[in-house]
């Protein structure tokens, strides 16, 4: 938990950088469609969200970000424990899985687009694709973490692979679970916005885009800040999960204890 003192100082941080900013740009060191002043981006955003068109175009984004996120983490976590627990499957499916993920999600894009259309499933089909892989191999990392003295101990007092896997593999895997799981709803975000730039109906990113064609420099920043703004959310969503998931980990203890100044 950041305390008072942090937080004040994170602002002072924040004020100081967009003062700094807004004077250079007031002094004309950076010419305004290069880099528009934070008084001009606020403006835009201001002006995008009394019209609507920022709340209309954000709740598709969001809502493809969610749903992506859903599908991606549940079958990265579905993959993962298949491949930690069955051997067989970690060696017919993990090697497909790395070709796979090395190819670079910008350039299957456009192959989405083809398949799915400018709709949104192409959209969510992106976002589970590029965080679906994080949460497989957290998911896997933390299922081996279990220390095998316990299991073998489990095993000899009669607990059956079920058991094991509920009492001591599962609670070792959560906080590599909800690692995976911050990282994996960022990238669900950034994967609809680059399945929006190539093609898409609605959503901030196909925004940006036009935007960029009506040389709206101040619009983009402001739309970008909008989205900044959400993965920011949706990161402390994931937060307060950790807290009422994993109130028992140590660190999560310590994280508690900090006092606040």
């Amino acid at each position: 938990m950041m305390t008072r003192r942090q937080l004040a100082m994170v602002i002072a941080l924040f004020l100081c950088t967009l003062l700094l900013w807004e004077a250079v740009c007031r002094l004309g060191a950076v010419p305004n469609y290069v880099l528009p002043s934070p008084s001009e981006v606020f403006a835009a955003l201001v002006r995008g969200l009394a019209s609507g068109m920022y709340l209309r175009h954000g709740a598709v984004t969001l809502l493809e970000t969610l749903l992506g996120f859903v599908i991606g983490t549940g079958l990265g976590l579905l993959l993962g424990t298949l491949i930690a627990t069955y051997r067989y499957v970690d060696m017919l499916m993990y090697p497909y899985i790395i070709m796979f993920q090395s190819m670079p999600k910008v350039a299957l894009a456009p192959i989405f687009a083809l398949w799915l259309g400018l709709g949104m499933q192409s959209k969510v089909f992106s976002a589970a694709i590029i965080c679906f892989f994080p949460l497989m191999v957290n998911t896997i990392a933390g299922l081996r973490s279990a220390d095998e003295d316990r299991v073998s101990l489990m095993l000899s007092l009669g607990a059956s692979p079920w058991q094991v896997f509920r009492h001591l593999r599962l609670p070792g895997a959560l906080p590599f679970v909800i690692a995976g799981l911050e990282l994996a709803v960022v990238l669900s975000l950034i994967g609809v916005i680059v399945a929006e730039f190539v093609g898409a109906e609605a959503g901030l990113g196909t925004l940006i885009q036009t935007m960029s064609f009506n040389m709206d420099v101040a619009g983009q920043f402001s739309v970008l800040l909008l989205l900044s703004v959400i993965g920011l959310v949706l990161n402390r969503l994931i937060k307060m999960l950790r807290r009422r998931v994993l109130f028992w980990d140590p660190s999560e203890k310590a994280r508690r204890a900090t006092p606040s100044v």
